[in-house]
């Protein structure tokens, strides 16, 4: 991650420089609408459905919406200036983010509403965890001149994908509410009624998840790809096995992690294989043909980590997301 933050600094200083400048840029536009900006995609629909019919008066701003992955996002200098003049911030709070702390330093801006994710949720984070037969991993490729550097394990740090959680989503939609409530007044009722709305909906599918557990013919996912549903499986009390933790930057696995994981099908009889939303799948595939049936069907999951403006555009949203995984963990689980 230092590489990262090296970027992010310079582009701080760039900023830093323009509004000194007099510059209309950062908190120095002016603003005919509220803005809220997100980091990644969830906290960006809740809002977008608590704002409801007001949606028209504010500008919402989702930060990842050129489909790249969180792990690999690098803010510009557009998205600092969009962060440092906004009313409410909204992110993670994770390691991919460490950027946000500087940029929110240097933005000045005493008017602005933070959320972090991970603060609201405290009590609830589960750390990473290196399951039996997953690959230790690395979060990002080191400068040639720290390859020699002694190697971190990342122990003690927490998933930061809280998002799948659907307790979790309810907490957060709620303290967007209070948050928008506090901002724009007026419209308080509106926000609270919208967000009641739509966290009925969260409980209500946590409902239909938990009844599927309850029925399930297996307790065990296996993924042959990274694993960023930690939160969703502690909510179920499901097992898992994958090849790698949530945020590795690895592609490709040993064959040691393949046979295991095909062994693993082989005991535990699992019907299906489950991959991340634009996987290519060849991992999964690998453990498919060693495997003694070979007659596994590998199932997406989709994380939310990389949606597209396209994608958006077209209708995705965190519910239907929710949804549609709901259905591949009810064929995985239970079977025909």
């Amino acid at each position: 991650m230092r590489n990262k933050g090296n970027i992010v600094g310079v582009l701080i200083l760039m900023i830093v420089l323009l509004m000194s400048g007099c510059t209309a840029i950062g908190k120095n536009i002016e603003k005919s609408k509220l803005q809220v900006v997100t980091t990644v995609f969830a906290p960006y629909d809740w809002t977008k459905v608590i704002l409801g019919s007001e949606a028209a008066r504010w500008d919402l701003t989702l930060l990842l919406n050129n489909g790249v992955d969180l792990h690999n996002y690098q803010p510009s200098a557009e998205d600092i200036a969009k962060l440092s003049s906004c009313d409410l911030f909204i992110y993670v709070g994770g390691e991919s983010d460490e950027w946000v702390e500087d940029a929110l330093k240097a933005a000045d801006n005493d008017q602005m509403t933070v959320i972090r994710l991970m603060d609201v949720t405290i009590d609830q984070l589960h750390e990473e965890e290196l399951v039996e037969g997953m690959e230790e991993h690395k979060h990002e490729e080191h400068e040639e001149h720290e390859e020699h550097e002694e190697h971190e394990e990342h122990e003690g740090e927490f998933d930061e994908h809280v998002w799948l959680s659907l307790k979790n989503a309810m907490l957060y939609s709620e303290a967007i509410s209070q948050a928008l409530s506090v901002i724009d007044p007026d419209y308080q009722n509106t926000y609270e009624i919208n967000a009641k709305a739509y966290m009925d909906q969260l409980e209500e599918l946590d409902k239909d998840y938990r009844h599927m557990v309850e029925k399930a013919n297996t307790q065990t996912l296996l993924f042959g790809d990274r694993f960023p549903f930690r939160y969703l499986v502690e909510d179920y009390g499901l097992d898992y096995y994958a090849a790698f933790v949530g945020c590795s930057a690895e592609t490709e696995a040993s064959f040691d992690t393949i046979i295991f994981l095909a062994d693993k099908v082989n005991e535990l009889q699992l019907k299906d294989i489950f991959i991340l939303e634009g996987s290519n799948g060849k991992i999964a595939e690998a453990i498919k043909e060693n495997t003694l049936s070979q007659d596994m069907e590998i199932l997406e999951l989709n994380s939310m980590q990389s949606i597209s403006k396209e994608a958006i555009e077209g209708g995705a949203n965190y519910l239907d997301q929710m949804k549609k995984n709901y259905l591949h963990l009810e064929q995985a689980l239970i079977g025909e």
